[in-house]
């Protein structure tokens, strides 16, 4: 049987920017998308920890280096710059995977990387 899993987590990432005009998505740094075993595309769950809003949606790339955590489209409106998120993504296992979940600081630099 096929359960739902935690796959990855980045644990206060900081938004740089909000694009309403945008389609939708969340765009995260290509690093970071990396470093929590994301892909561009992929399904997430985010919490908005500065206002409680919870909301779904996918993830697009944004330059390496870059550090962007970017609210696109109606996603705009749930968040604004310097709010801080939870960023969760999740498989269909029949055995839990071991995740990786990151924590970031104000500028969206990794403090610190473990398995959940």
């Amino acid at each position: 049987m096929l359960r739902r899993f935690l796959l990855g987590k980045l644990h206060r990432a900081a938004v740089t920017a909000t694009e309403l005009s945008y389609e939708g998505s969340l765009g995260l740094d290509e690093d970071l998308l990396e470093a929590a075993g994301l892909l561009p595309g992929e399904i997430v769950q985010i919490f908005n920890i500065n206002n409680g809003r919870r909301f779904e949606t996918y993830l697009i790339p944004m330059p390496r280096g870059s550090k962007a955590v970017t609210l696109n489209g109606a996603a705009a409106r749930l968040g604004e710059v310097g709010d801080r998120l939870i960023v969760l993504a999740y498989a269909l296992a029949e055995a839990p995977p071991t995740p990786q979940c990151l924590e970031l600081d104000e500028n969206n630099d990794v403090v610190s990387s473990t398995p959940a």
